[in-house]
């Protein structure tokens, strides 16, 4: 193509594949040369120029959409045409302006959302002066400035900020759905410039870097200043998407913009989604294209036949024109039997389908069940074209924060010193479930309390009260062993900066319960006990790490007494306690088992008296560790390990990470109806475990939970191919793999292997990588489709799609993927359905979706309701029109014996006209709106209702075929019988009826009868709507047949309506309505006896619900509010500690404090700062729960 317009002239060029992107700052004119993409962004398909060819290139993708335009010029062509070309014509052009109206529709939303974006406002640096520019002026090079809770511009080289050493605080949410905030620091030399306009302009700085793309975590380039080259990783980089958190201000320098930034490039490409029955329909329109040829090629022959044998004898009175003869006579019978066969692939059939999808999308709309209360959010399909794929699902690829929990941590339950406390029990001392009208323990004592805290068990704060020593302790403990940073912004209103939810919430309920944290200096840390203000000394921190799993303070109190006190997973602070602790250590082991099988996040509690002199000591050897140049972690841990020895054991905190409403019960019923749910979440290994136990997808009584967390490619393959082999012996190396075209396209379709027992398979983002590698993919794809659940954590958003892609290319199965954020637009762009859940992280996830509503449970009323049924009534419709259409067409076939093969019409033109767009169009569409084969509570209490639809049994190719079957022998039916019940038949007064004209009024009557006798037939749920359109459309036809074929219209236009009086001479006689009783019942007498068989010996799922909805006197009872059961667990469930070295180091050295710039003091140089010399470390979660497999 290239080469063809060159040669015309028009000089083409290839965009070159960046390799390295270069700039510089406050260069315009040096940035523009390069031709890099400006900040503005485009989820659009169109503009006013592409809609209309791009749109009508993706309708003539449907090769019947094509087929008809073909047709339409044949009509046009008189030698051939036997009807009028407005038939296909209005039809045709109705298809196609609805659908060009809907995609008008949607892609205006698109460009709405795009400008909103797009002209947001921002500071940028131009010509020395702060300027306030939209979004997409905003070009690579420039300096702009943030300000406290505003989105990042593009993704941005952090240059200085408001706060100490240059460190601010972002969200990120948007981009790994993580609500806890992350920590950036800017270059040493960048963060001099301040907010320094002058400075700033003047400042030239060349950025040579990495080119765009969609690594999230990982960054390389290099500042080149005066001659001076720094080096630059992710700790410097802002990324578009992120949120600026208590950050007063901050300057950063545009890298990326628009579509180049991370962001853009994890979202995925728009695709042009269809359903599986669209592609199905596609292969059989081929397949009727095919047998149209066949009949019109037998009939042809025929004519040429007839024409030899028999049309000498016409010729007398019928002259032939010049040149013709029996074979010319033939081509033109072939192209005049295409148009009249036609109705094979009716246009009709096309409208129906839209009419039926957008009246299954305003069900969902309109559905109140998916209405969300308190957020005020309706369930929304925002995509017409895919409701019946709905009822397909056999894979959820789910995100997990904010998804299936809320991301809100709360205190539930405590252990203290062997007694436990949270449980809230009645008068004779029965467990109560705790809801809304629980009452709650009153903290008004309290002047610092947080008023969002809430606890039930009034025995704690008694304790408190009473001055329990170790329950004093315990929250003593929580207030003081913490990295969380405070804000007090007016007296008493106490705002907690936490890492991770989890410790937040565990300062809080030391806060409530009287043991408020204030404040902290990087020597100090000020905690209100009590009421009393107490200031403790900070010696020391032992930081956590992935090995240690534990955190540790050593603190002077106010007597001058040296403690310390430790807190991490409880098999790891088990082997450090002093033996005295053994029985308090087996009351708590029975507590954290009963807290882990509510699914709770446990951790044990432990402190020691230090001695002066071995404490010198040591604290003399942890400094000599902290300055070592070499394996200085090794020789901190090693130092660490010392000191926290013979432990006093305190007790256990169990948080909860609270699940959405109903998220256990939804999984549930989806596990039931044979759905598939894996997790794939950027969040932590434990973590996302934690979640997979309270919902229920990983269980106790599981044979094996396999963890694949390997560092390699060969161990994770050696992994992978373990824990296959482990749940299916006899599994060979080479995967079993069938040749499929599946949706339409060929691939190798990966086919299920039987296991015996239950599994679970948990594999972290750094395997999964490899995992993903194609010479593993289909190894990963082996083990994870064996499993019953799947959990893959710490992946990246580009993870996400490529673990959607490997199911959808390898698997014969329809996918759904669920999420709230932008980390998630990238899978559900690529899944089959995409659907967002309108939380807390943004809208990005909704505006890319398919369907959207605000709560994870309403999932299994859009799969098991409405998908169920859309999926059916889409089948039904299908059955239906493909076999009225069949059978009035193969009427057609057998007349043209009789007639000379001559393309004459069995039937009144008008009739055929009519058929389709009035006859039958009404009632077809009742059963595909209204129909149910049971209401939505029988649907949820027999999920299993789901599994036909995931085998495709109600539509596909042997359907097809059936129908064929069917419509073959009732057209015999209707065309034979009429045609000996007509021969040579007489009226009542001796007058002959055995013309053609009453033989077609008869068989078109016969036709609409039976097909109507068959639409009740596969109705199962009639309303007042199927019975008018039915009765009405039956009304409709005798009122248009009386009325053309009488006397007036004739005389108005005689050529149109040649059938005067045919209807008055034949419908008034027995013998007629004879055989319209007799044909229809032969037509229907097969398909009531197949069905009766079938019932009584080989009935279905549905068959047998139905059976017993019939039995039943009422309706199943809702489900009922379940309690959470109680369990006894093996395993921990504990907090997740970070992949990364913690802020042990930034806590004792004063740099999250949020000192006034003007009054901060120097705690050390800038160059001195661990944060600016240390490697890139990401900032997350500060605990890790120990995993024993």
């Amino acid at each position: 193509m290239g080469s063809l317009l060159s040669a015309c002239g028009i000089n083409v060029k290839k965009k070159k594949v960046e390799e390295e992107r270069r700039l510089r700052a406050n260069d315009r004119e040096f940035n523009l040369s390069f031709k890099y993409a400006n900040n503005a962004i485009k989820t659009s398909k169109y503009n006013v120029f592409t809609f209309l060819p791009l749109n009508l290139f993706e309708q003539f993708q449907r090769l019947a959409n094509a087929y008809f335009v073909f047709l339409l010029i044949l009509q046009l062509i008189p030698q051939i045409s036997s009807l009028s070309w407005f038939t296909t014509v209005v039809p045709l052009l109705l298809v196609l302006s609805i659908t060009l109206a809907k995609d008008l529709s949607d892609d205006i939303t698109r460009h709405k959302n795009d400008k909103q974006v797009n002209n947001r406002k921002v500071e940028v640096l131009i010509d020395g002066e702060l300027k306030t520019e939209r979004w997409m002026n905003v070009q690579v090079g420039d300096i702009v400035k943030l300000e406290n809770n505003e989105f990042v511009t593009a993704d941005l080289l952090l240059l200085s900020s408001s706060e100490p050493l240059n460190l601010i605080y972002i969200e990120t949410a948007e981009l790994d759905g993580e609500t806890n905030l992350k920590v950036k620091q800017a270059l040493t030399l960048t963060g001099e410039l301040c907010n320094d306009i002058q400075r700033l302009a003047a400042f030239k700085g060349e950025v040579r870097c990495e080119p765009p793309n969609n690594r999230l975590d990982k960054f390389t380039g290099t500042l080149v200043v005066g001659g001076e080259t720094f080096a630059l990783d992710n700790e410097r980089i802002l990324l578009r998407g992120c949120t600026l958190r208590n950050t007063e201000w901050c300057f950063g320098l545009v890298l990326f913009g628009g579509p180049d930034t991370k962001l853009m490039q994890n979202s995925g490409k728009s695709i042009f989604k269809r359903t599986s029955i669209d592609h199905l329909m596609n292969v059989l329109v081929l397949f009727i294209f095919g047998f149209l040829a066949f009949m019109c090629t037998i009939l042809s022959i025929g004519n040429a036949i007839w024409e030899y044998q028999e049309g000498n004898s016409f010729i007398v009175f019928l002259p032939r024109a010049d040149g013709a003869n029996a074979s010319l006579s033939a081509f033109l019978t072939f192209w005049s039997y295409v148009i009249i066969l036609n109705t094979v692939v009716p246009i009709s059939l096309y409208v129906s389908v839209e009419i039926l999808r957008l009246g299954n999308s305003y069900f969902i709309d309109w559905d109140r069940k998916m209405y969300h209360v308190k957020s005020d959010t309706p369930a929304q399909a925002r995509t017409t074209t895919l409701n019946e794929e709905l009822g397909q699902i056999k894979y959820i690829f789910s995100d997990k924060t904010g998804t299936l929990t809320q991301n809100i941590m709360t205190f539930n339950r405590c252990s203290i010193n062997g007694k436990s406390y949270g449980e809230v029990v009645d008068f004779a001392g029965q467990r109560v479930e705790v809801t809304e009208k629980t009452e709650k323990v009153d903290f008004s004592w309290n002047l610092l309390a947080d008023p969002k805290f809430f606890f039930h068990d009034h025995k704690l704060v008694e304790a408190v009260k009473l001055g329990s020593p170790e329950v004093h302790a315990f929250f003593r403990l929580l207030a003081l062993c913490h990295t969380v940073m405070p804000e007090e912004k007016t007296q008493g209103d106490l705002f907690y900066q936490a890492q991770s939810p989890d410790e937040g919430a565990l300062v809080t309920a030391a806060r409530n319960f009287g043991f408020v944290f204030r404040a902290r200096t990087p020597e100090t840390i000020s905690v209100v006990e009590m009421g009393i203000e107490t200031t403790y000394e900070l010696l020391a921190v032992l930081d956590f790490n992935n090995v240690r799993k534990r955190m540790s303070v050593i603190v002077r109190n106010p007597e001058g007494k040296l403690m310390l006190y430790c807190k991490g997973a409880d098999t790891i602070i088990y082997e450090r306690l002093h033996p005295s602790c053994s029985k308090v250590m087996e009351v708590t082991t029975e507590h954290l088992n009963e807290y882990a099988g509510e699914g709770l996040r446990t951790l044990a509690l432990a402190y020691k008296d230090l001695d002066e002199d071995k404490f010198a000591e040591w604290r003399r050897r942890h400094h000599e560790a902290s300055i070592a140049l070499e394996d200085r972690e090794e020789k901190l841990d090693a130092i660490y390990e010392e000191i926290e020895k013979d432990l006093i054991l305190i007790g256990a905190s169990a948080v909860e990470d609270k699940l959405q409403d109903g998220v256990p019960q939804t999984i549930e019923q989806l596990a039931k109806a044979d759905i598939k749910i894996w997790v794939l979440t950027g969040d932590k290994q434990e973590t996302a475990e934690n979640i997979g136990y309270s919902c229920n997808m990983l269980r106790e009584e599981m044979t094996e939970i396999f963890i694949v967390a390997a560092n390699t490619a060969e161990e994770v393959r050696e992994e992978l191919v373990n824990a296959r082999k482990k749940m299916s012996p006899e599994s060979g190396d080479e995967p079993p793999m069938e040749k499929s075209r599946f949706l339409g396209k060929k691939s190798q379709v990966v086919e299920d292997e039987k296991v015996d027992g239950e599994y679970g398979l948990v594999i972290n983002g750094h395997s999964l990588a490899f995992a993903l590698q194609k010479d593993m993919q289909v190894e990963l794809l082996r083990t994870a489709c064996m499993c019953q659940t799947v959990i893959c954590c710490r992946v990246t958003p580009l993870q996400k799609a490529q673990v959607v892609e490997l199911v959808k290319k390898h698997k014969k199965a329809v996918t759904l993927a669920i999420g709230d954020g932008a980390n998630d637009v990238s899978m559900i762009k690529t899944a089959h359905i995409g659907v967002g859940i309108s939380g807390q992280e943004g809208m990005q996830a909704v505006l890319s979706s398919d369907f959207s509503f605000a709560q994870f449970r309403y999932l299994q009323r859009l799969l098991l309701v409405h998908g169920r049924w859309s999926y059916l009534r889409m089948c039904t419709f299908l059955r239906y029109f493909f076999y009225k259409n069949f059978t009035f067409t193969f009427v057609h076939f057998w007349y043209a014996f009789f007639c000379g093969f001559s393309a004459q019409t069995v039937y009144d033109e008008w009739y055929i006209t009519l058929y389709n767009l009035v006859y039958t169009a009404l009632p077809v569409l009742g059963i595909s709106l209204f129909d149910q084969d049971v209401n939505d509570r029988w649907s949820f209490q027999y999920p299993q209702l789901y599994a036909p639809g995931q085998m495709n049994q109600y539509f596909s190719k042997m359907a097809f075929a059936k129908i064929l079957l069917h419509s073959c022998y009732s057209s015999l039916i209707l065309f034979f019988v009429p045609w000996a019940a007509m021969w040579d038949t007489v009226r009542d007064d001796g007058k002959d009826i055995a013309d053609y004209q009453s033989f077609a009024l008869l068989a078109q009557t016969c036709l609409l009868i039976a097909v109507s006798v068959q639409l009740g037939l596969d109705t199962y749920y009639w309303t007042a709507v199927n019975h008018f359109f039915l009765w009405g459309s039956l009304s409709v036809y005798f009122a248009v047949t009386f009325t053309m074929y009488s006397n007036g219209m004739y005389l108005i236009f005689t050529s149109s309506f040649p059938f005067i009086g045919t209807a008055r001479n034949s419908l008034n006689q027995p013998n007629v309505w004879l055989t319209i009783f007799l044909t229809t019942i032969l037509c229907v007498l097969p398909v009531v006896a197949k069905r009766f068989l079938f019932i009584q010996f080989k009935p279905t799922i549905n068959d047998k619900v139905r059976h017993k909805v019939k039995q039943a006197k009422a309706e199943p009872p809702p489900p009922p509010q379940r309690f959470p059961r109680r369990r006894i667990s093996t395993r921990r469930s504990g907090y997740a500690f970070s992949h990364a070295r913690g802020y042990g180091d930034l806590v004792t050295s004063g740099r999250f404090l949020r000192i006034p710039v003007k009054s901060r003091p120097a705690l050390f140089s800038k160059n001195e700062s661990p944060v600016a010399d240390s490697t890139p470390q990401t900032y997350i979660s500060i605990f890790e729960e120990t995993q024993n497999p």
